[in-house]
């Protein structure tokens, strides 16, 4: 008797140890709240991917360590995690199995080219999307009311950077090169937009793509148009190893990129041909943010040092909870004019939404590496 005893509650035990938290939270009462991520968590941009997913989960980790009520009930928030692998097929993909599986949210898309088409599926399914790093003008401009951001997109992005290279660094001559993603292009047009306007002439334009690894015969094209600055519009993955390329080919020019660059990852791949690079991203420096070296301390102790986008995945949960909270529904029909109309001070700044979806007075900070390390050098809005 008393083996079988013994043996029934192990049984029980083992059981309940097979239990997700989720599974656990809805046997007790609670209600099951789930919020989709989506990134590349897979291929050259997986360390980015990785990072928005990390600030989403510690955002949820977060929210429920508080017990959160909406409804009458106590809630739990369930992280869905998918990877669009920077692939724009691929995130219509994962944007139908989101809403197949009842998201009331979605963190995400990483990637302008993935987040633009799945946008249409959340829009078609009601669901409220987030994204943090998406910076492509369009995406915001499709029409779409479930469609926000909570960082400057590239009209504000690329504008910063056009004037900076002419006013600020004196260039006159400029070459262009994007990677035809719905970024990389979109970024590069709204800095020749920029640059032209300030008085610079744009000596060459060129193109590559987001898999290249070898551009010696695009930058042996533009070296013989002798620019004293190259704009690369694309991402660190190709970045990187652009920048070694043009100290082997000695292109001597001033090197700039956008957020895409931005990345200690950039640092990594690029060596010692890394300093002296300029780059942009959206927000104010990290030590300036309401909560900003809180949280890195926080994240880097829990996960690894900051990539992107971290403290942006982080303020896109909050800011949709705060909404539901807002309506006492996590109905996306019932919370989604709370999210249009929120008034949110998060960690990266004071959020509102204007009526396109974007961040009202986004700011861009422009940075240049120095002895290996980004450093701020001047933000602007």
């Amino acid at each position: 008797m008393f083996i079988r005893t013994a043996l029934l509650l192990t049984m029980l035990a083992l059981a309940g140890c097979g239990k997700t938290a989720s599974d656990q939270a809805a046997a007790s009462g609670e209600q099951v709240i789930r919020i989709g991520s989506v990134a590349p968590l897979t291929g050259p941009q997986a360390h980015l991917g990785k990072d928005n997913e990390n600030g989403t989960r510690m955002a949820i980790e977060d929210a429920n360590a508080k017990g959160i009520v909406i409804g009458g009930k106590k809630v739990h928030f369930e992280l869905i995690s998918e990877d669009d692998q920077a692939d724009p097929k691929t995130a219509t993909i994962v944007a139908q199995k989101l809403a197949d599986n009842k998201v009331s949210g979605v963190i995400g898309h990483l990637n302008s080219g993935t987040t633009i088409p799945a946008a249409k599926i959340y829009s078609d399914n009601g669901i409220p999307q987030i994204s943090p790093s998406a910076t492509a003008v369009s995406y915001t401009h499709q029409g779409f009311k479930t469609a926000f951001r909570v960082m400057a997109n590239d009209a504000q992005q690329g504008h910063a950077l056009g004037m900076y290279a002419v006013k600020n660094l004196g260039v006159k001559r400029i070459a262009v090169i994007d990677d035809r993603t719905a970024y990389g292009q979109g970024l590069a047009d709204e800095f020749i937009k920029a640059a032209h306007a300030a008085g610079a002439d744009i000596v060459s334009h060129e193109y590559t793509s987001d898999k290249s690894v070898d551009f010696t015969a695009v930058l042996t094209a533009v070296k013989g148009k002798q620019p004293e600055l190259l704009f690369y519009g694309g991402m660190d993955a190709q970045g990187g190893p652009m920048a070694r390329q043009i100290k082997a080919l000695a292109l001597n020019v001033k090197y700039m990129m956008g957020d895409g660059g931005r990345t200690p990852e950039f640092i990594k791949l690029a060596g010692d041909a890394a300093n002296g690079v300029y780059a942009s991203l959206p927000g104010v420096p990290l030590d300036k943010m309401p909560g900003g070296e809180t949280f890195a301390t926080r994240f880097v102790a829990k996960y690894q040092p900051i990539q992107l986008y971290a403290p942006y995945c982080y303020d896109a949960v909050n800011v949709m909870i705060a909404a539901m909270q807002k309506a006492d529904s996590a109905d996306p029909a019932k919370y989604l004019p709370a999210l249009a109309g929120i008034s949110y001070d998060g960690i990266t700044a004071k959020i509102q939404f204007d009526v396109n979806g974007d961040l009202k007075a986004g700011n861009v900070t422009l940075y240049q590496v120095q002895q290996g390390k980004w450093q701020a050098l001047e933000t602007v809005q």
